[in-house]
């Protein structure tokens, strides 16, 4: 299989933020760094240092194990804190699949689920798998009997629990899905490892709404970055004119504005340049343009119903617009 170039999507992007992210926990070693240390050790390919410059920039798609030695180097280069490399292959494998396969191509085949332990990542993100295993656990569901569980709250209703087990049915198959309801009814649920009662409480649960929250509001930036002259520039007059900011959040946010790089990138930012943009450049647009944003719906509602967005510059109506 040899690399690919691909129209960008959200399956790539999530792949080549993850590579960054890697890539500066690491330390930020360069290309031709990177390309030697595979090069020395034992990994399934040979990558040059323009094999991992496209990888890393995201400029295509490559093998799997082009990615495979990149990451098990660079996570074995992670001092503070260590990284495991066999774990961040595994977690990388699927951020693969979904760009290869399509969003299916993130879920462990069922072979696959029944030989591993516990569910999703360990960075507590909310992925596909971990989403699965909220949802296969009819503790969500239902008020099971006292005999056999704590009394609790359900979290969604029983007409809920069946539709998403006949939809994960009809796209994985019934074997998966049986898989994961036995696996869950043994014990070994999301949360079984904080020492929760039986049934779900994701152990970092701020962390998963926090990541959530941040990439459906650069969602949004995006769509009105796309048709809005201007609307960086006038939120970041908004953003200093504001004085009712947060003294620690308009800190942070001049300290960043004092680095020239930085500010060149967050100028210049486009829907069609932000793939190209830093993570740090995201998140100081991200704090120009949003005064705050906050849950407002029930955990599991599309992140549209569930978060509320304060901008600093008002979204225009619909006649403005048009």
């Amino acid at each position: 299989m040899t690399e690919t170039v691909l129209p960008p999507n959200e399956a790539h992007r999530e792949l080549v933020r993850a590579l960054e992210e890697l890539h500066r926990a690491a330390g930020s070693p360069g290309m031709r760094k990177v390309s030697t240390l595979i090069a020395e050790g034992d990994h399934p390919a040979v990558v040059s240092h323009e094999g991992v410059r496209t990888t890393l920039k995201g400029l295509t798609v490559p093998r799997w194990e082009t990615v495979q030695s990149i990451v098990a180097v660079l996570a074995a280069a992670c001092v503070n804190p260590p990284r495991e490399p066999t774990a961040e292959v595994a977690r990388f494998l699927s951020l693969w699949r979904a760009v290869r396969e399509g969003e299916p191509g993130g879920m462990k085949t069922a072979r696959e689920l029944a030989l591993s332990q516990g569910w999703g990542t360990d960075d507590g993100q909310m992925d596909a798998e971990s989403v699965l295993a909220m949802m296969i656990n009819p503790f969500n569901a239902i008020q099971i009997d006292p005999s056999l569980a704590v009394p609790h709250e359900p979290q969604i209703s029983e007409d809920e629990w069946v539709q998403v087990g006949v939809r994960l049915i009809e796209e994985y198959g019934a074997e998966l899905a049986l898989r994961a309801l036995l696996r869950t009814l043994k014990g070994d649920y999301l949360g079984a490892d904080e020492g929760n009662p039986f049934g779900y409480r994701f152990p970092n649960q701020e962390a998963v709404e926090m990541h959530t929250a941040f990439r459906y509001g650069c969602d949004r930036i995006l769509q009105r970055l796309a048709v809005e002259p201007n609307l960086l520039q006038r939120s970041v007059s908004a953003m200093h004119a504001d004085r009712t900011m947060d003294r620690e959040d308009r800190i942070e946010m001049l300290r960043a504005e004092s680095d020239a790089s930085l500010m060149r990138e967050v100028m210049t930012a486009t829907p069609e340049t932000w793939h190209e943009l830093s993570e740090d450049a995201h998140h100081q647009i991200f704090g120009y343009l949003i005064k705050s944003i906050g849950p407002v719906g029930r955990f599991g509602l599309p992140p549209d119903r569930r978060f509320r967005i304060v901008w600093r510059v008002p979204e225009p109506s619909a006649d403005q617009v048009n």
